[in-house]
C-alpha cells in the first residue's frame, strides 16, 4: 500500500474515533440534590475529560474520567438554586441541568419579636414572626411547624404552634397580666430562640383618695396605685387632683412616690375635690369645715 493511502487511512481512524467518542460521550445528572449533601454523576465514554457545575455564587472545576461515576463530596454545593454542569474534552461537550433544594432540617431561625416593651393585659398587642434557615443559610420553603411560646414571671404561658409558608411563620400573642419581662421563644426542630419582651402597668384602676384636716388645708393621699391587674403603677405617673369651689376649679398635677401621690389644697367649705389619672377617674370628696 502506498504511504499517501497509508496517512489517509491513519487521518480517517482518528477522525472517525473522535466522533465515535463525541458520540458516546453522555452526562446523567440527578433532577434534585439536597443542599450540603454528597452526589454522583455518571458520564459514558473514554477518556479524560473536564467537569465544570456552576450555580448561584458557586463554581467548581474536577478533571473526572470518562466512563466512571464521579462523586460530589458533601458540603460541595451549598447554596440553594439551579446548577449547570458540563463535562467537556478536546473532542467533544455536554451539559444539564439540575437544581439544589435546602435541607428539610432547620439549624437557624430568624425570629423578630416586636414590640420590645408594651403594657400588661393588651389583646394581640405582641407579634412574632420566624424564618426558618438550613445549616446552610437557606431559607427553608417547604411547610415546617414552629412553636411559639410567651411566658411571663406570674407563670402565664401561652402557646401557638405554627405551620410556615414560604420560610416563614407569624403570630400574635397577648401580653400577659403581670408587669415584668416575659419570654418570648420560638422552636423549630431542635432549635430555639428567645427574645424578651418588657411588659409594664397598666393604666391606673380604681383609683381612691383620702383626706384629712391639717389647720386650713386638707391633706390628700391616694392609696397605693394599681392597675386592673393589681400591679403596681411606676412612680412618676401624673394624678391629677381637682377643687371645685362656687364655680371655680383649682387643680395641681401631683407624681407618684413610693406608689402613691400625696397633695395639700386649702380648706374650703362645700368644696368638692377629685382625683384623676390620664382618663382614669378615682373617688370624690366634698370638703369643708
Amino acid at each position: 500500500m502506498k504511504p499517501g493511502m497509508l496517512s489517509l487511512l491513519s487521518g480517517l481512524a482518528v477522525a472517525v474515533g473522535q466522533l465515535t467518542l463525541a458520540q458516546d460521550v453522555r452526562m446523567t445528572l440527578p433532577k434534585v440534590v439536597e443542599a450540603g449533601s454528597p452526589f454522583a454523576i455518571q458520564s459514558s465514554g473514554r477518556g479524560k475529560s473536564t467537569l465544570y457545575v456552576v450555580g448561584p455564587a458557586q463554581v467548581f472545576r474536577r478533571d473526572v474520567q470518562l466512563g466512571k461515576m464521579t462523586i460530589i463530596p458533601a458540603g460541595s454545593l451549598t447554596n440553594a438554586g439551579h446548577y449547570l454542569a458540563v463535562l467537556t474534552s478536546s473532542s467533544s461537550t455536554t451539559n444539564g441541568t439540575f437544581d439544589v433544594v435546602p435541607s428539610n432540617q432547620p439549624a437557624e431561625l430568624n425570629f423578630l419579636a416586636k414590640p420590645s416593651r408594651l403594657p400588661v393585659d393588651l389583646h394581640g398587642g405582641i407579634t412574632g414572626a420566624v424564618y426558618v434557615f438550613d445549616a446552610y443559610h437557606n431559607l427553608i420553603g417547604t411547610p415546617t411547624p414552629v412553636s411559639f411560646e410567651l411566658s411571663s414571671p406570674g407563670g402565664d404561658v401561652q402557646k401557638h404552634i405554627v405551620i410556615t409558608h414560604d420560610g416563614v411563620a407569624w403570630t400574635g400573642m397577648d401580653s400577659t397580666a403581670f408587669a415584668g419581662t416575659d419570654r418570648f421563644m420560638a422552636r423549630s426542630g431542635d432549635v430555639s430562640i428567645t427574645r424578651v419582651v418588657s411588659q409594664v402597668p397598666g393604666d391606673p384602676c380604681g383609683l381612691k383618695m383620702s383626706a384629712r384636716q391639717s389647720g386650713q388645708q386638707l391633706q390628700l393621699s391616694t392609696e397605693p396605685v394599681r392597675d386592673c391587674r393589681g400591679n403596681a403603677v411606676p412612680d412618676g405617673t401624673i394624678v391629677t387632683f381637682t377643687e371645685s369651689y362656687h364655680g371655680d376649679l383649682s387643680t395641681v398635677d401631683v407624681p407618684i412616690k413610693r406608689g402613691i401621690a400625696e397633695v395639700q389644697m386649702p380648706l374650703q367649705s362645700g368644696a368638692a375635690i377629685s382625683v384623676a389619672s390620664g382618663v382614669v377617674l378615682g373617688n370624690q370628696i366634698g370638703g369643708g369645715k
